[in-house]
């Protein structure tokens, strides 16, 4: 499906190990370090955008009975297999896992990494590398969520490359085990029709 090709393509780029310098939506410069700091490059930075708080208790649904461990950090994902097809990276890219939901054209990834990164920051360098394949990228929703007892940020993102519009919408999670972006995609007309499946999926992410 072309539309499932050109989302990838776009959260591929959303990938916060991409670059050694990244500009948070605030337009400060940061530099990721390899020991896993990072430092703003002109040692300041503007006032952060405040993020809301959403007060519900977010966890997994009682039919996601298979759990899927990653290898890089100490997350793991819950879901109904049943509804899920996977497949397990072997060639060292960005996504650990790849989904699909065996019903429609809702796509989903989890992409870990073992650097550490403070989630406001993970959340604006995702959102400054995805205007790098989709200038009109424009951030819908923003807020901390508890997810099965993890602070998260949950973020919407609307855009479009070659003219076809995708929403992509996920969690963001750091510890010191890493950094987790588990985001489910689709074509922005499709977002409602599958606003539960999204919804129970995101709601998967764990701790091991």
């Amino acid at each position: 499906m072309r539309v499932g090709v050109l989302v990838m393509m776009l959260v591929l780029f959303c990938y916060a190990r991409a670059s050694q310098k990244a500009v948070t939506e605030q337009g400060d410069v940061v530099v990721l370090n390899d020991d896993g700091t990072w430092v703003y490059e002109n040692g300041a930075a503007a006032v952060p955008v405040a993020i809301s708080k959403n007060p519900k208790l977010f966890s997994a649904p009682s039919n996601a009975n298979f759990q899927l461990k990653s290898n890089r950090t100490d997350v793991a994902f819950k879901f109904d297999p049943k509804q899920w097809n996977f497949s397990k990276d072997e060639q060292g890219e960005a996504a650990e896992y790849n989904f699909k939901l065996k019903s429609g054209d809702l796509y989903a990834m989890a992409i870990t990494e073992q650097l550490e990164i403070a989630l406001e920051t993970l959340v604006d360098i995702a959102v400054d590398n995805a205007r790098d394949a989709a200038p009109d990228i424009q951030v819908v929703t923003k807020e901390y969520r508890n997810v099965n007892g993890l602070k998260v940020i949950y973020m919407e993102m609307e855009g479009a490359i070659q003219k076809v519009r995708f929403t992509y919408l996920g969690y963001y999670y750091s510890d010191a085990s890493g950094s987790v972006q588990y985001l489910a995609y689709t074509g922005t007309n499709l977002v409602q029709k599958y606003r539960k499946d999204i919804d129970q999926f995101l709601n998967g992410l764990v701790l091991q």
